[in-house]
């Protein structure tokens, strides 16, 4: 990693600081030293969270949401706490990747449309989350077998564009149904957001890759619109109703910063196709898990 290209977050006057302040807020918390040993493992779930969902453009519930089923949260309390915990990912990897495209990628043809298109997405899928706020619409299945669905059925179909659709010279111009398509996106991926915690950054991603922009923008472009989404989803489970589960969000959201700022790098080192599989391979075993 170049000088140019390190993010400012991976600084020693960014890290040391946030260690001492963490530390801090440990000791502060009055947490019993006997349990440190029980949830310092929650750190590492937040490093494995945050790298996979800021190098594919999907949201750390991919991972948050099966651990915390295993460990018998309540639906309600998994999705909240899953949202606190991608706060700290999902914004450390936005900056990290925006940095990537302001000091490398903002003359490209490639990545012209980038602001635009987080921009179209953010505002509609932060309409749609709350949609479903304001309107207290449920969520048509449990958690459980709505969240194994939609990772299944995304997960084949990513497998089949990749083995069905023929690589063609990638796009960099955003077409007027390109704009129609995004909104709609963003609002059904808001909502899907609202239920099950992730959702927007995966379809938004699924979209422009295939519409043959690039990979690496489309997953840049994906974490940046998610990072929006859950920091507007967050007072539903913070101010309106108070559901998360702090003592894991102390520890796995540091973790989801480090892991956060990591993803970058595993981008730059796997082909497009390698990135999709790997999204596509998780997906559909945490889909056979949940709905079988």
């Amino acid at each position: 990693m170049t000088t140019q290209d390190r993010s400012p977050l991976l600084t020693l006057k960014f890290l040391a600081p946030f260690t001492v302040s963490w530390l801090v807020l440990v000791g502060l918390s009055g947490f019993p030293v006997s349990q440190l040993s029980e949830y310092i493992s929650f750190s590492l779930l937040g490093i494995l969270g945050a790298i996979f969902a800021n190098s594919t453009g999907a949201g750390g519930g991919v991972i948050f949401i099966p651990m915390f089923n295993h460990l018998a949260f309540s639906e309600i309390q998994s999705v909240a706490t899953s949202f606190a915990i991608q706060c700290f990912g999902m914004t450390a990897g936005a900056l990290t990747w925006y940095h990537h495209y302001h000091k490398e990628k903002r003359d490209l043809v490639l990545w012209q449309g980038f602001k635009r298109i987080i921009l179209i997405a953010t505002l509609a899928s932060i309409a749609g989350l709350w949609s479903i706020y304001g309107t207290g619409i449920g969520s048509p299945a449990s958690l459980h077998q709505s969240f194994g669905w939609f990772s299944l059925i995304l997960g084949l179909f990513i497998v089949t564009t990749v083995y069905l659709v023929k690589p063609k010279r990638e796009s960099s111009k955003i077409q007027h149904f390109d704009y129609v398509a995004i909104v709609a996106i963003g609002y059904l991926g808001g909502a899907i957001t609202a239920w099950l915690s992730v959702g927007v950054g995966e379809v938004l991603a699924i979209y422009l890759i295939l519409r043959r922009f690039d990979v690496t923008m489309a997953v840049a472009a994906a974490v940046v619109v998610s990072a929006f989404t859950v920091w507007s989803a967050i007072w539903q489970h913070t101010l309106i109703s108070f559901n998360v589960y702090w003592q894991v969000v102390l520890f796995a959201g540091p973790g989801a910063i480090i892991g956060g700022i990591l993803a970058k790098s595993l981008v730059t080192y796997l082909s497009a196709r390698k990135l999709k599989l790997l999204f596509a391979s998780w997906l559909i075993a945490i889909g056979l898990t949940e709905v079988f």
